[in-house]
């Protein structure tokens, strides 16, 4: 059964699958392979939802963890900050054209990146876990979630699903499933097909009431 903090596990392997693409894209390009440059553009959107990821936690998850384990979510905030850093350095690397900075550029990003969401996997979010109330949680994370723009949800879904594999797919599923008004999730439904294709089979089969 799917738990509510699975839908944050599942953002963060999306999030380390994409960065892996697009930094061995970088690295390829880099070393003189073409045709490569729509995927390291895409480092453009993927820092967006990381943003929107990232303030989420901030608005919600640090301070309800704050009130039972003080002083923890500092250092993950500086870790926020630092990621911030880390990408301006990609950007600007990538808008000079010069392919051997952005590549050092993209690996310090993906280092940090993979650093703080191990942390957050195996330190925050097992504190949250276990020390807040699930209806806090709920409330945080129905909070996080609408740090997304309610019209850029489409792209989300469209980047997100193909990244994730079928367990993720399924707990996030069944977690919107839970939380959203049965009309919105009638409206998500077929985003989710048009972004797994033929993989909607094996969702279905997961979730009956899908089909």
């Amino acid at each position: 059964m799917a738990e509510p903090l699975d839908a944050i596990m599942a953002f963060h392997n999306a999030f380390r699958h994409d960065m892996s693409i697009i930094d061995k894209a970088v690295l390829d390009m880099a070393r003189g392979k073409k045709g490569l440059a729509p995927t390291v553009g895409r480092f453009l959107f993927f820092n967006e939802v990381l943003v929107w990821h990232a303030h989420g936690e901030e608005l919600a998850i640090f301070p309800a963890l704050e009130a039972v384990a003080p002083l923890v979510a500092e250092a993950y905030l500086r870790d926020h900050h630092g990621l911030d850093v880390a990408f301006e350095a990609m950007s600007k690397a990538v808008s000079m054209g010069d392919l051997l900075e952005t590549a050092r550029a993209s690996a310090a990003f993906k280092f940090h990146l993979d650093i703080h969401l191990g942390k957050e996997d195996t330190h925050l979010y097992r504190l949250v876990k276990e020390r807040v109330p699930v209806p806090d949680l709920i409330k945080a994370l129905t909070t996080m979630s609408s740090t997304v723009p309610q019209e850029r949800f489409p792209e989300v879904i469209a980047w997100m699903f193909p990244l994730i594999d079928n367990d993720d797919r399924e707990n996030m599923t069944r977690i919107w499933q839970m939380v959203m008004p049965p009309p919105v999730f009638e409206g998500v439904k077929p985003l989710i097909h048009q972004a797994i294709g033929n993989d909607w089979a094996e969702l279905t089969r997961r979730i009956p009431t899908l089909a």
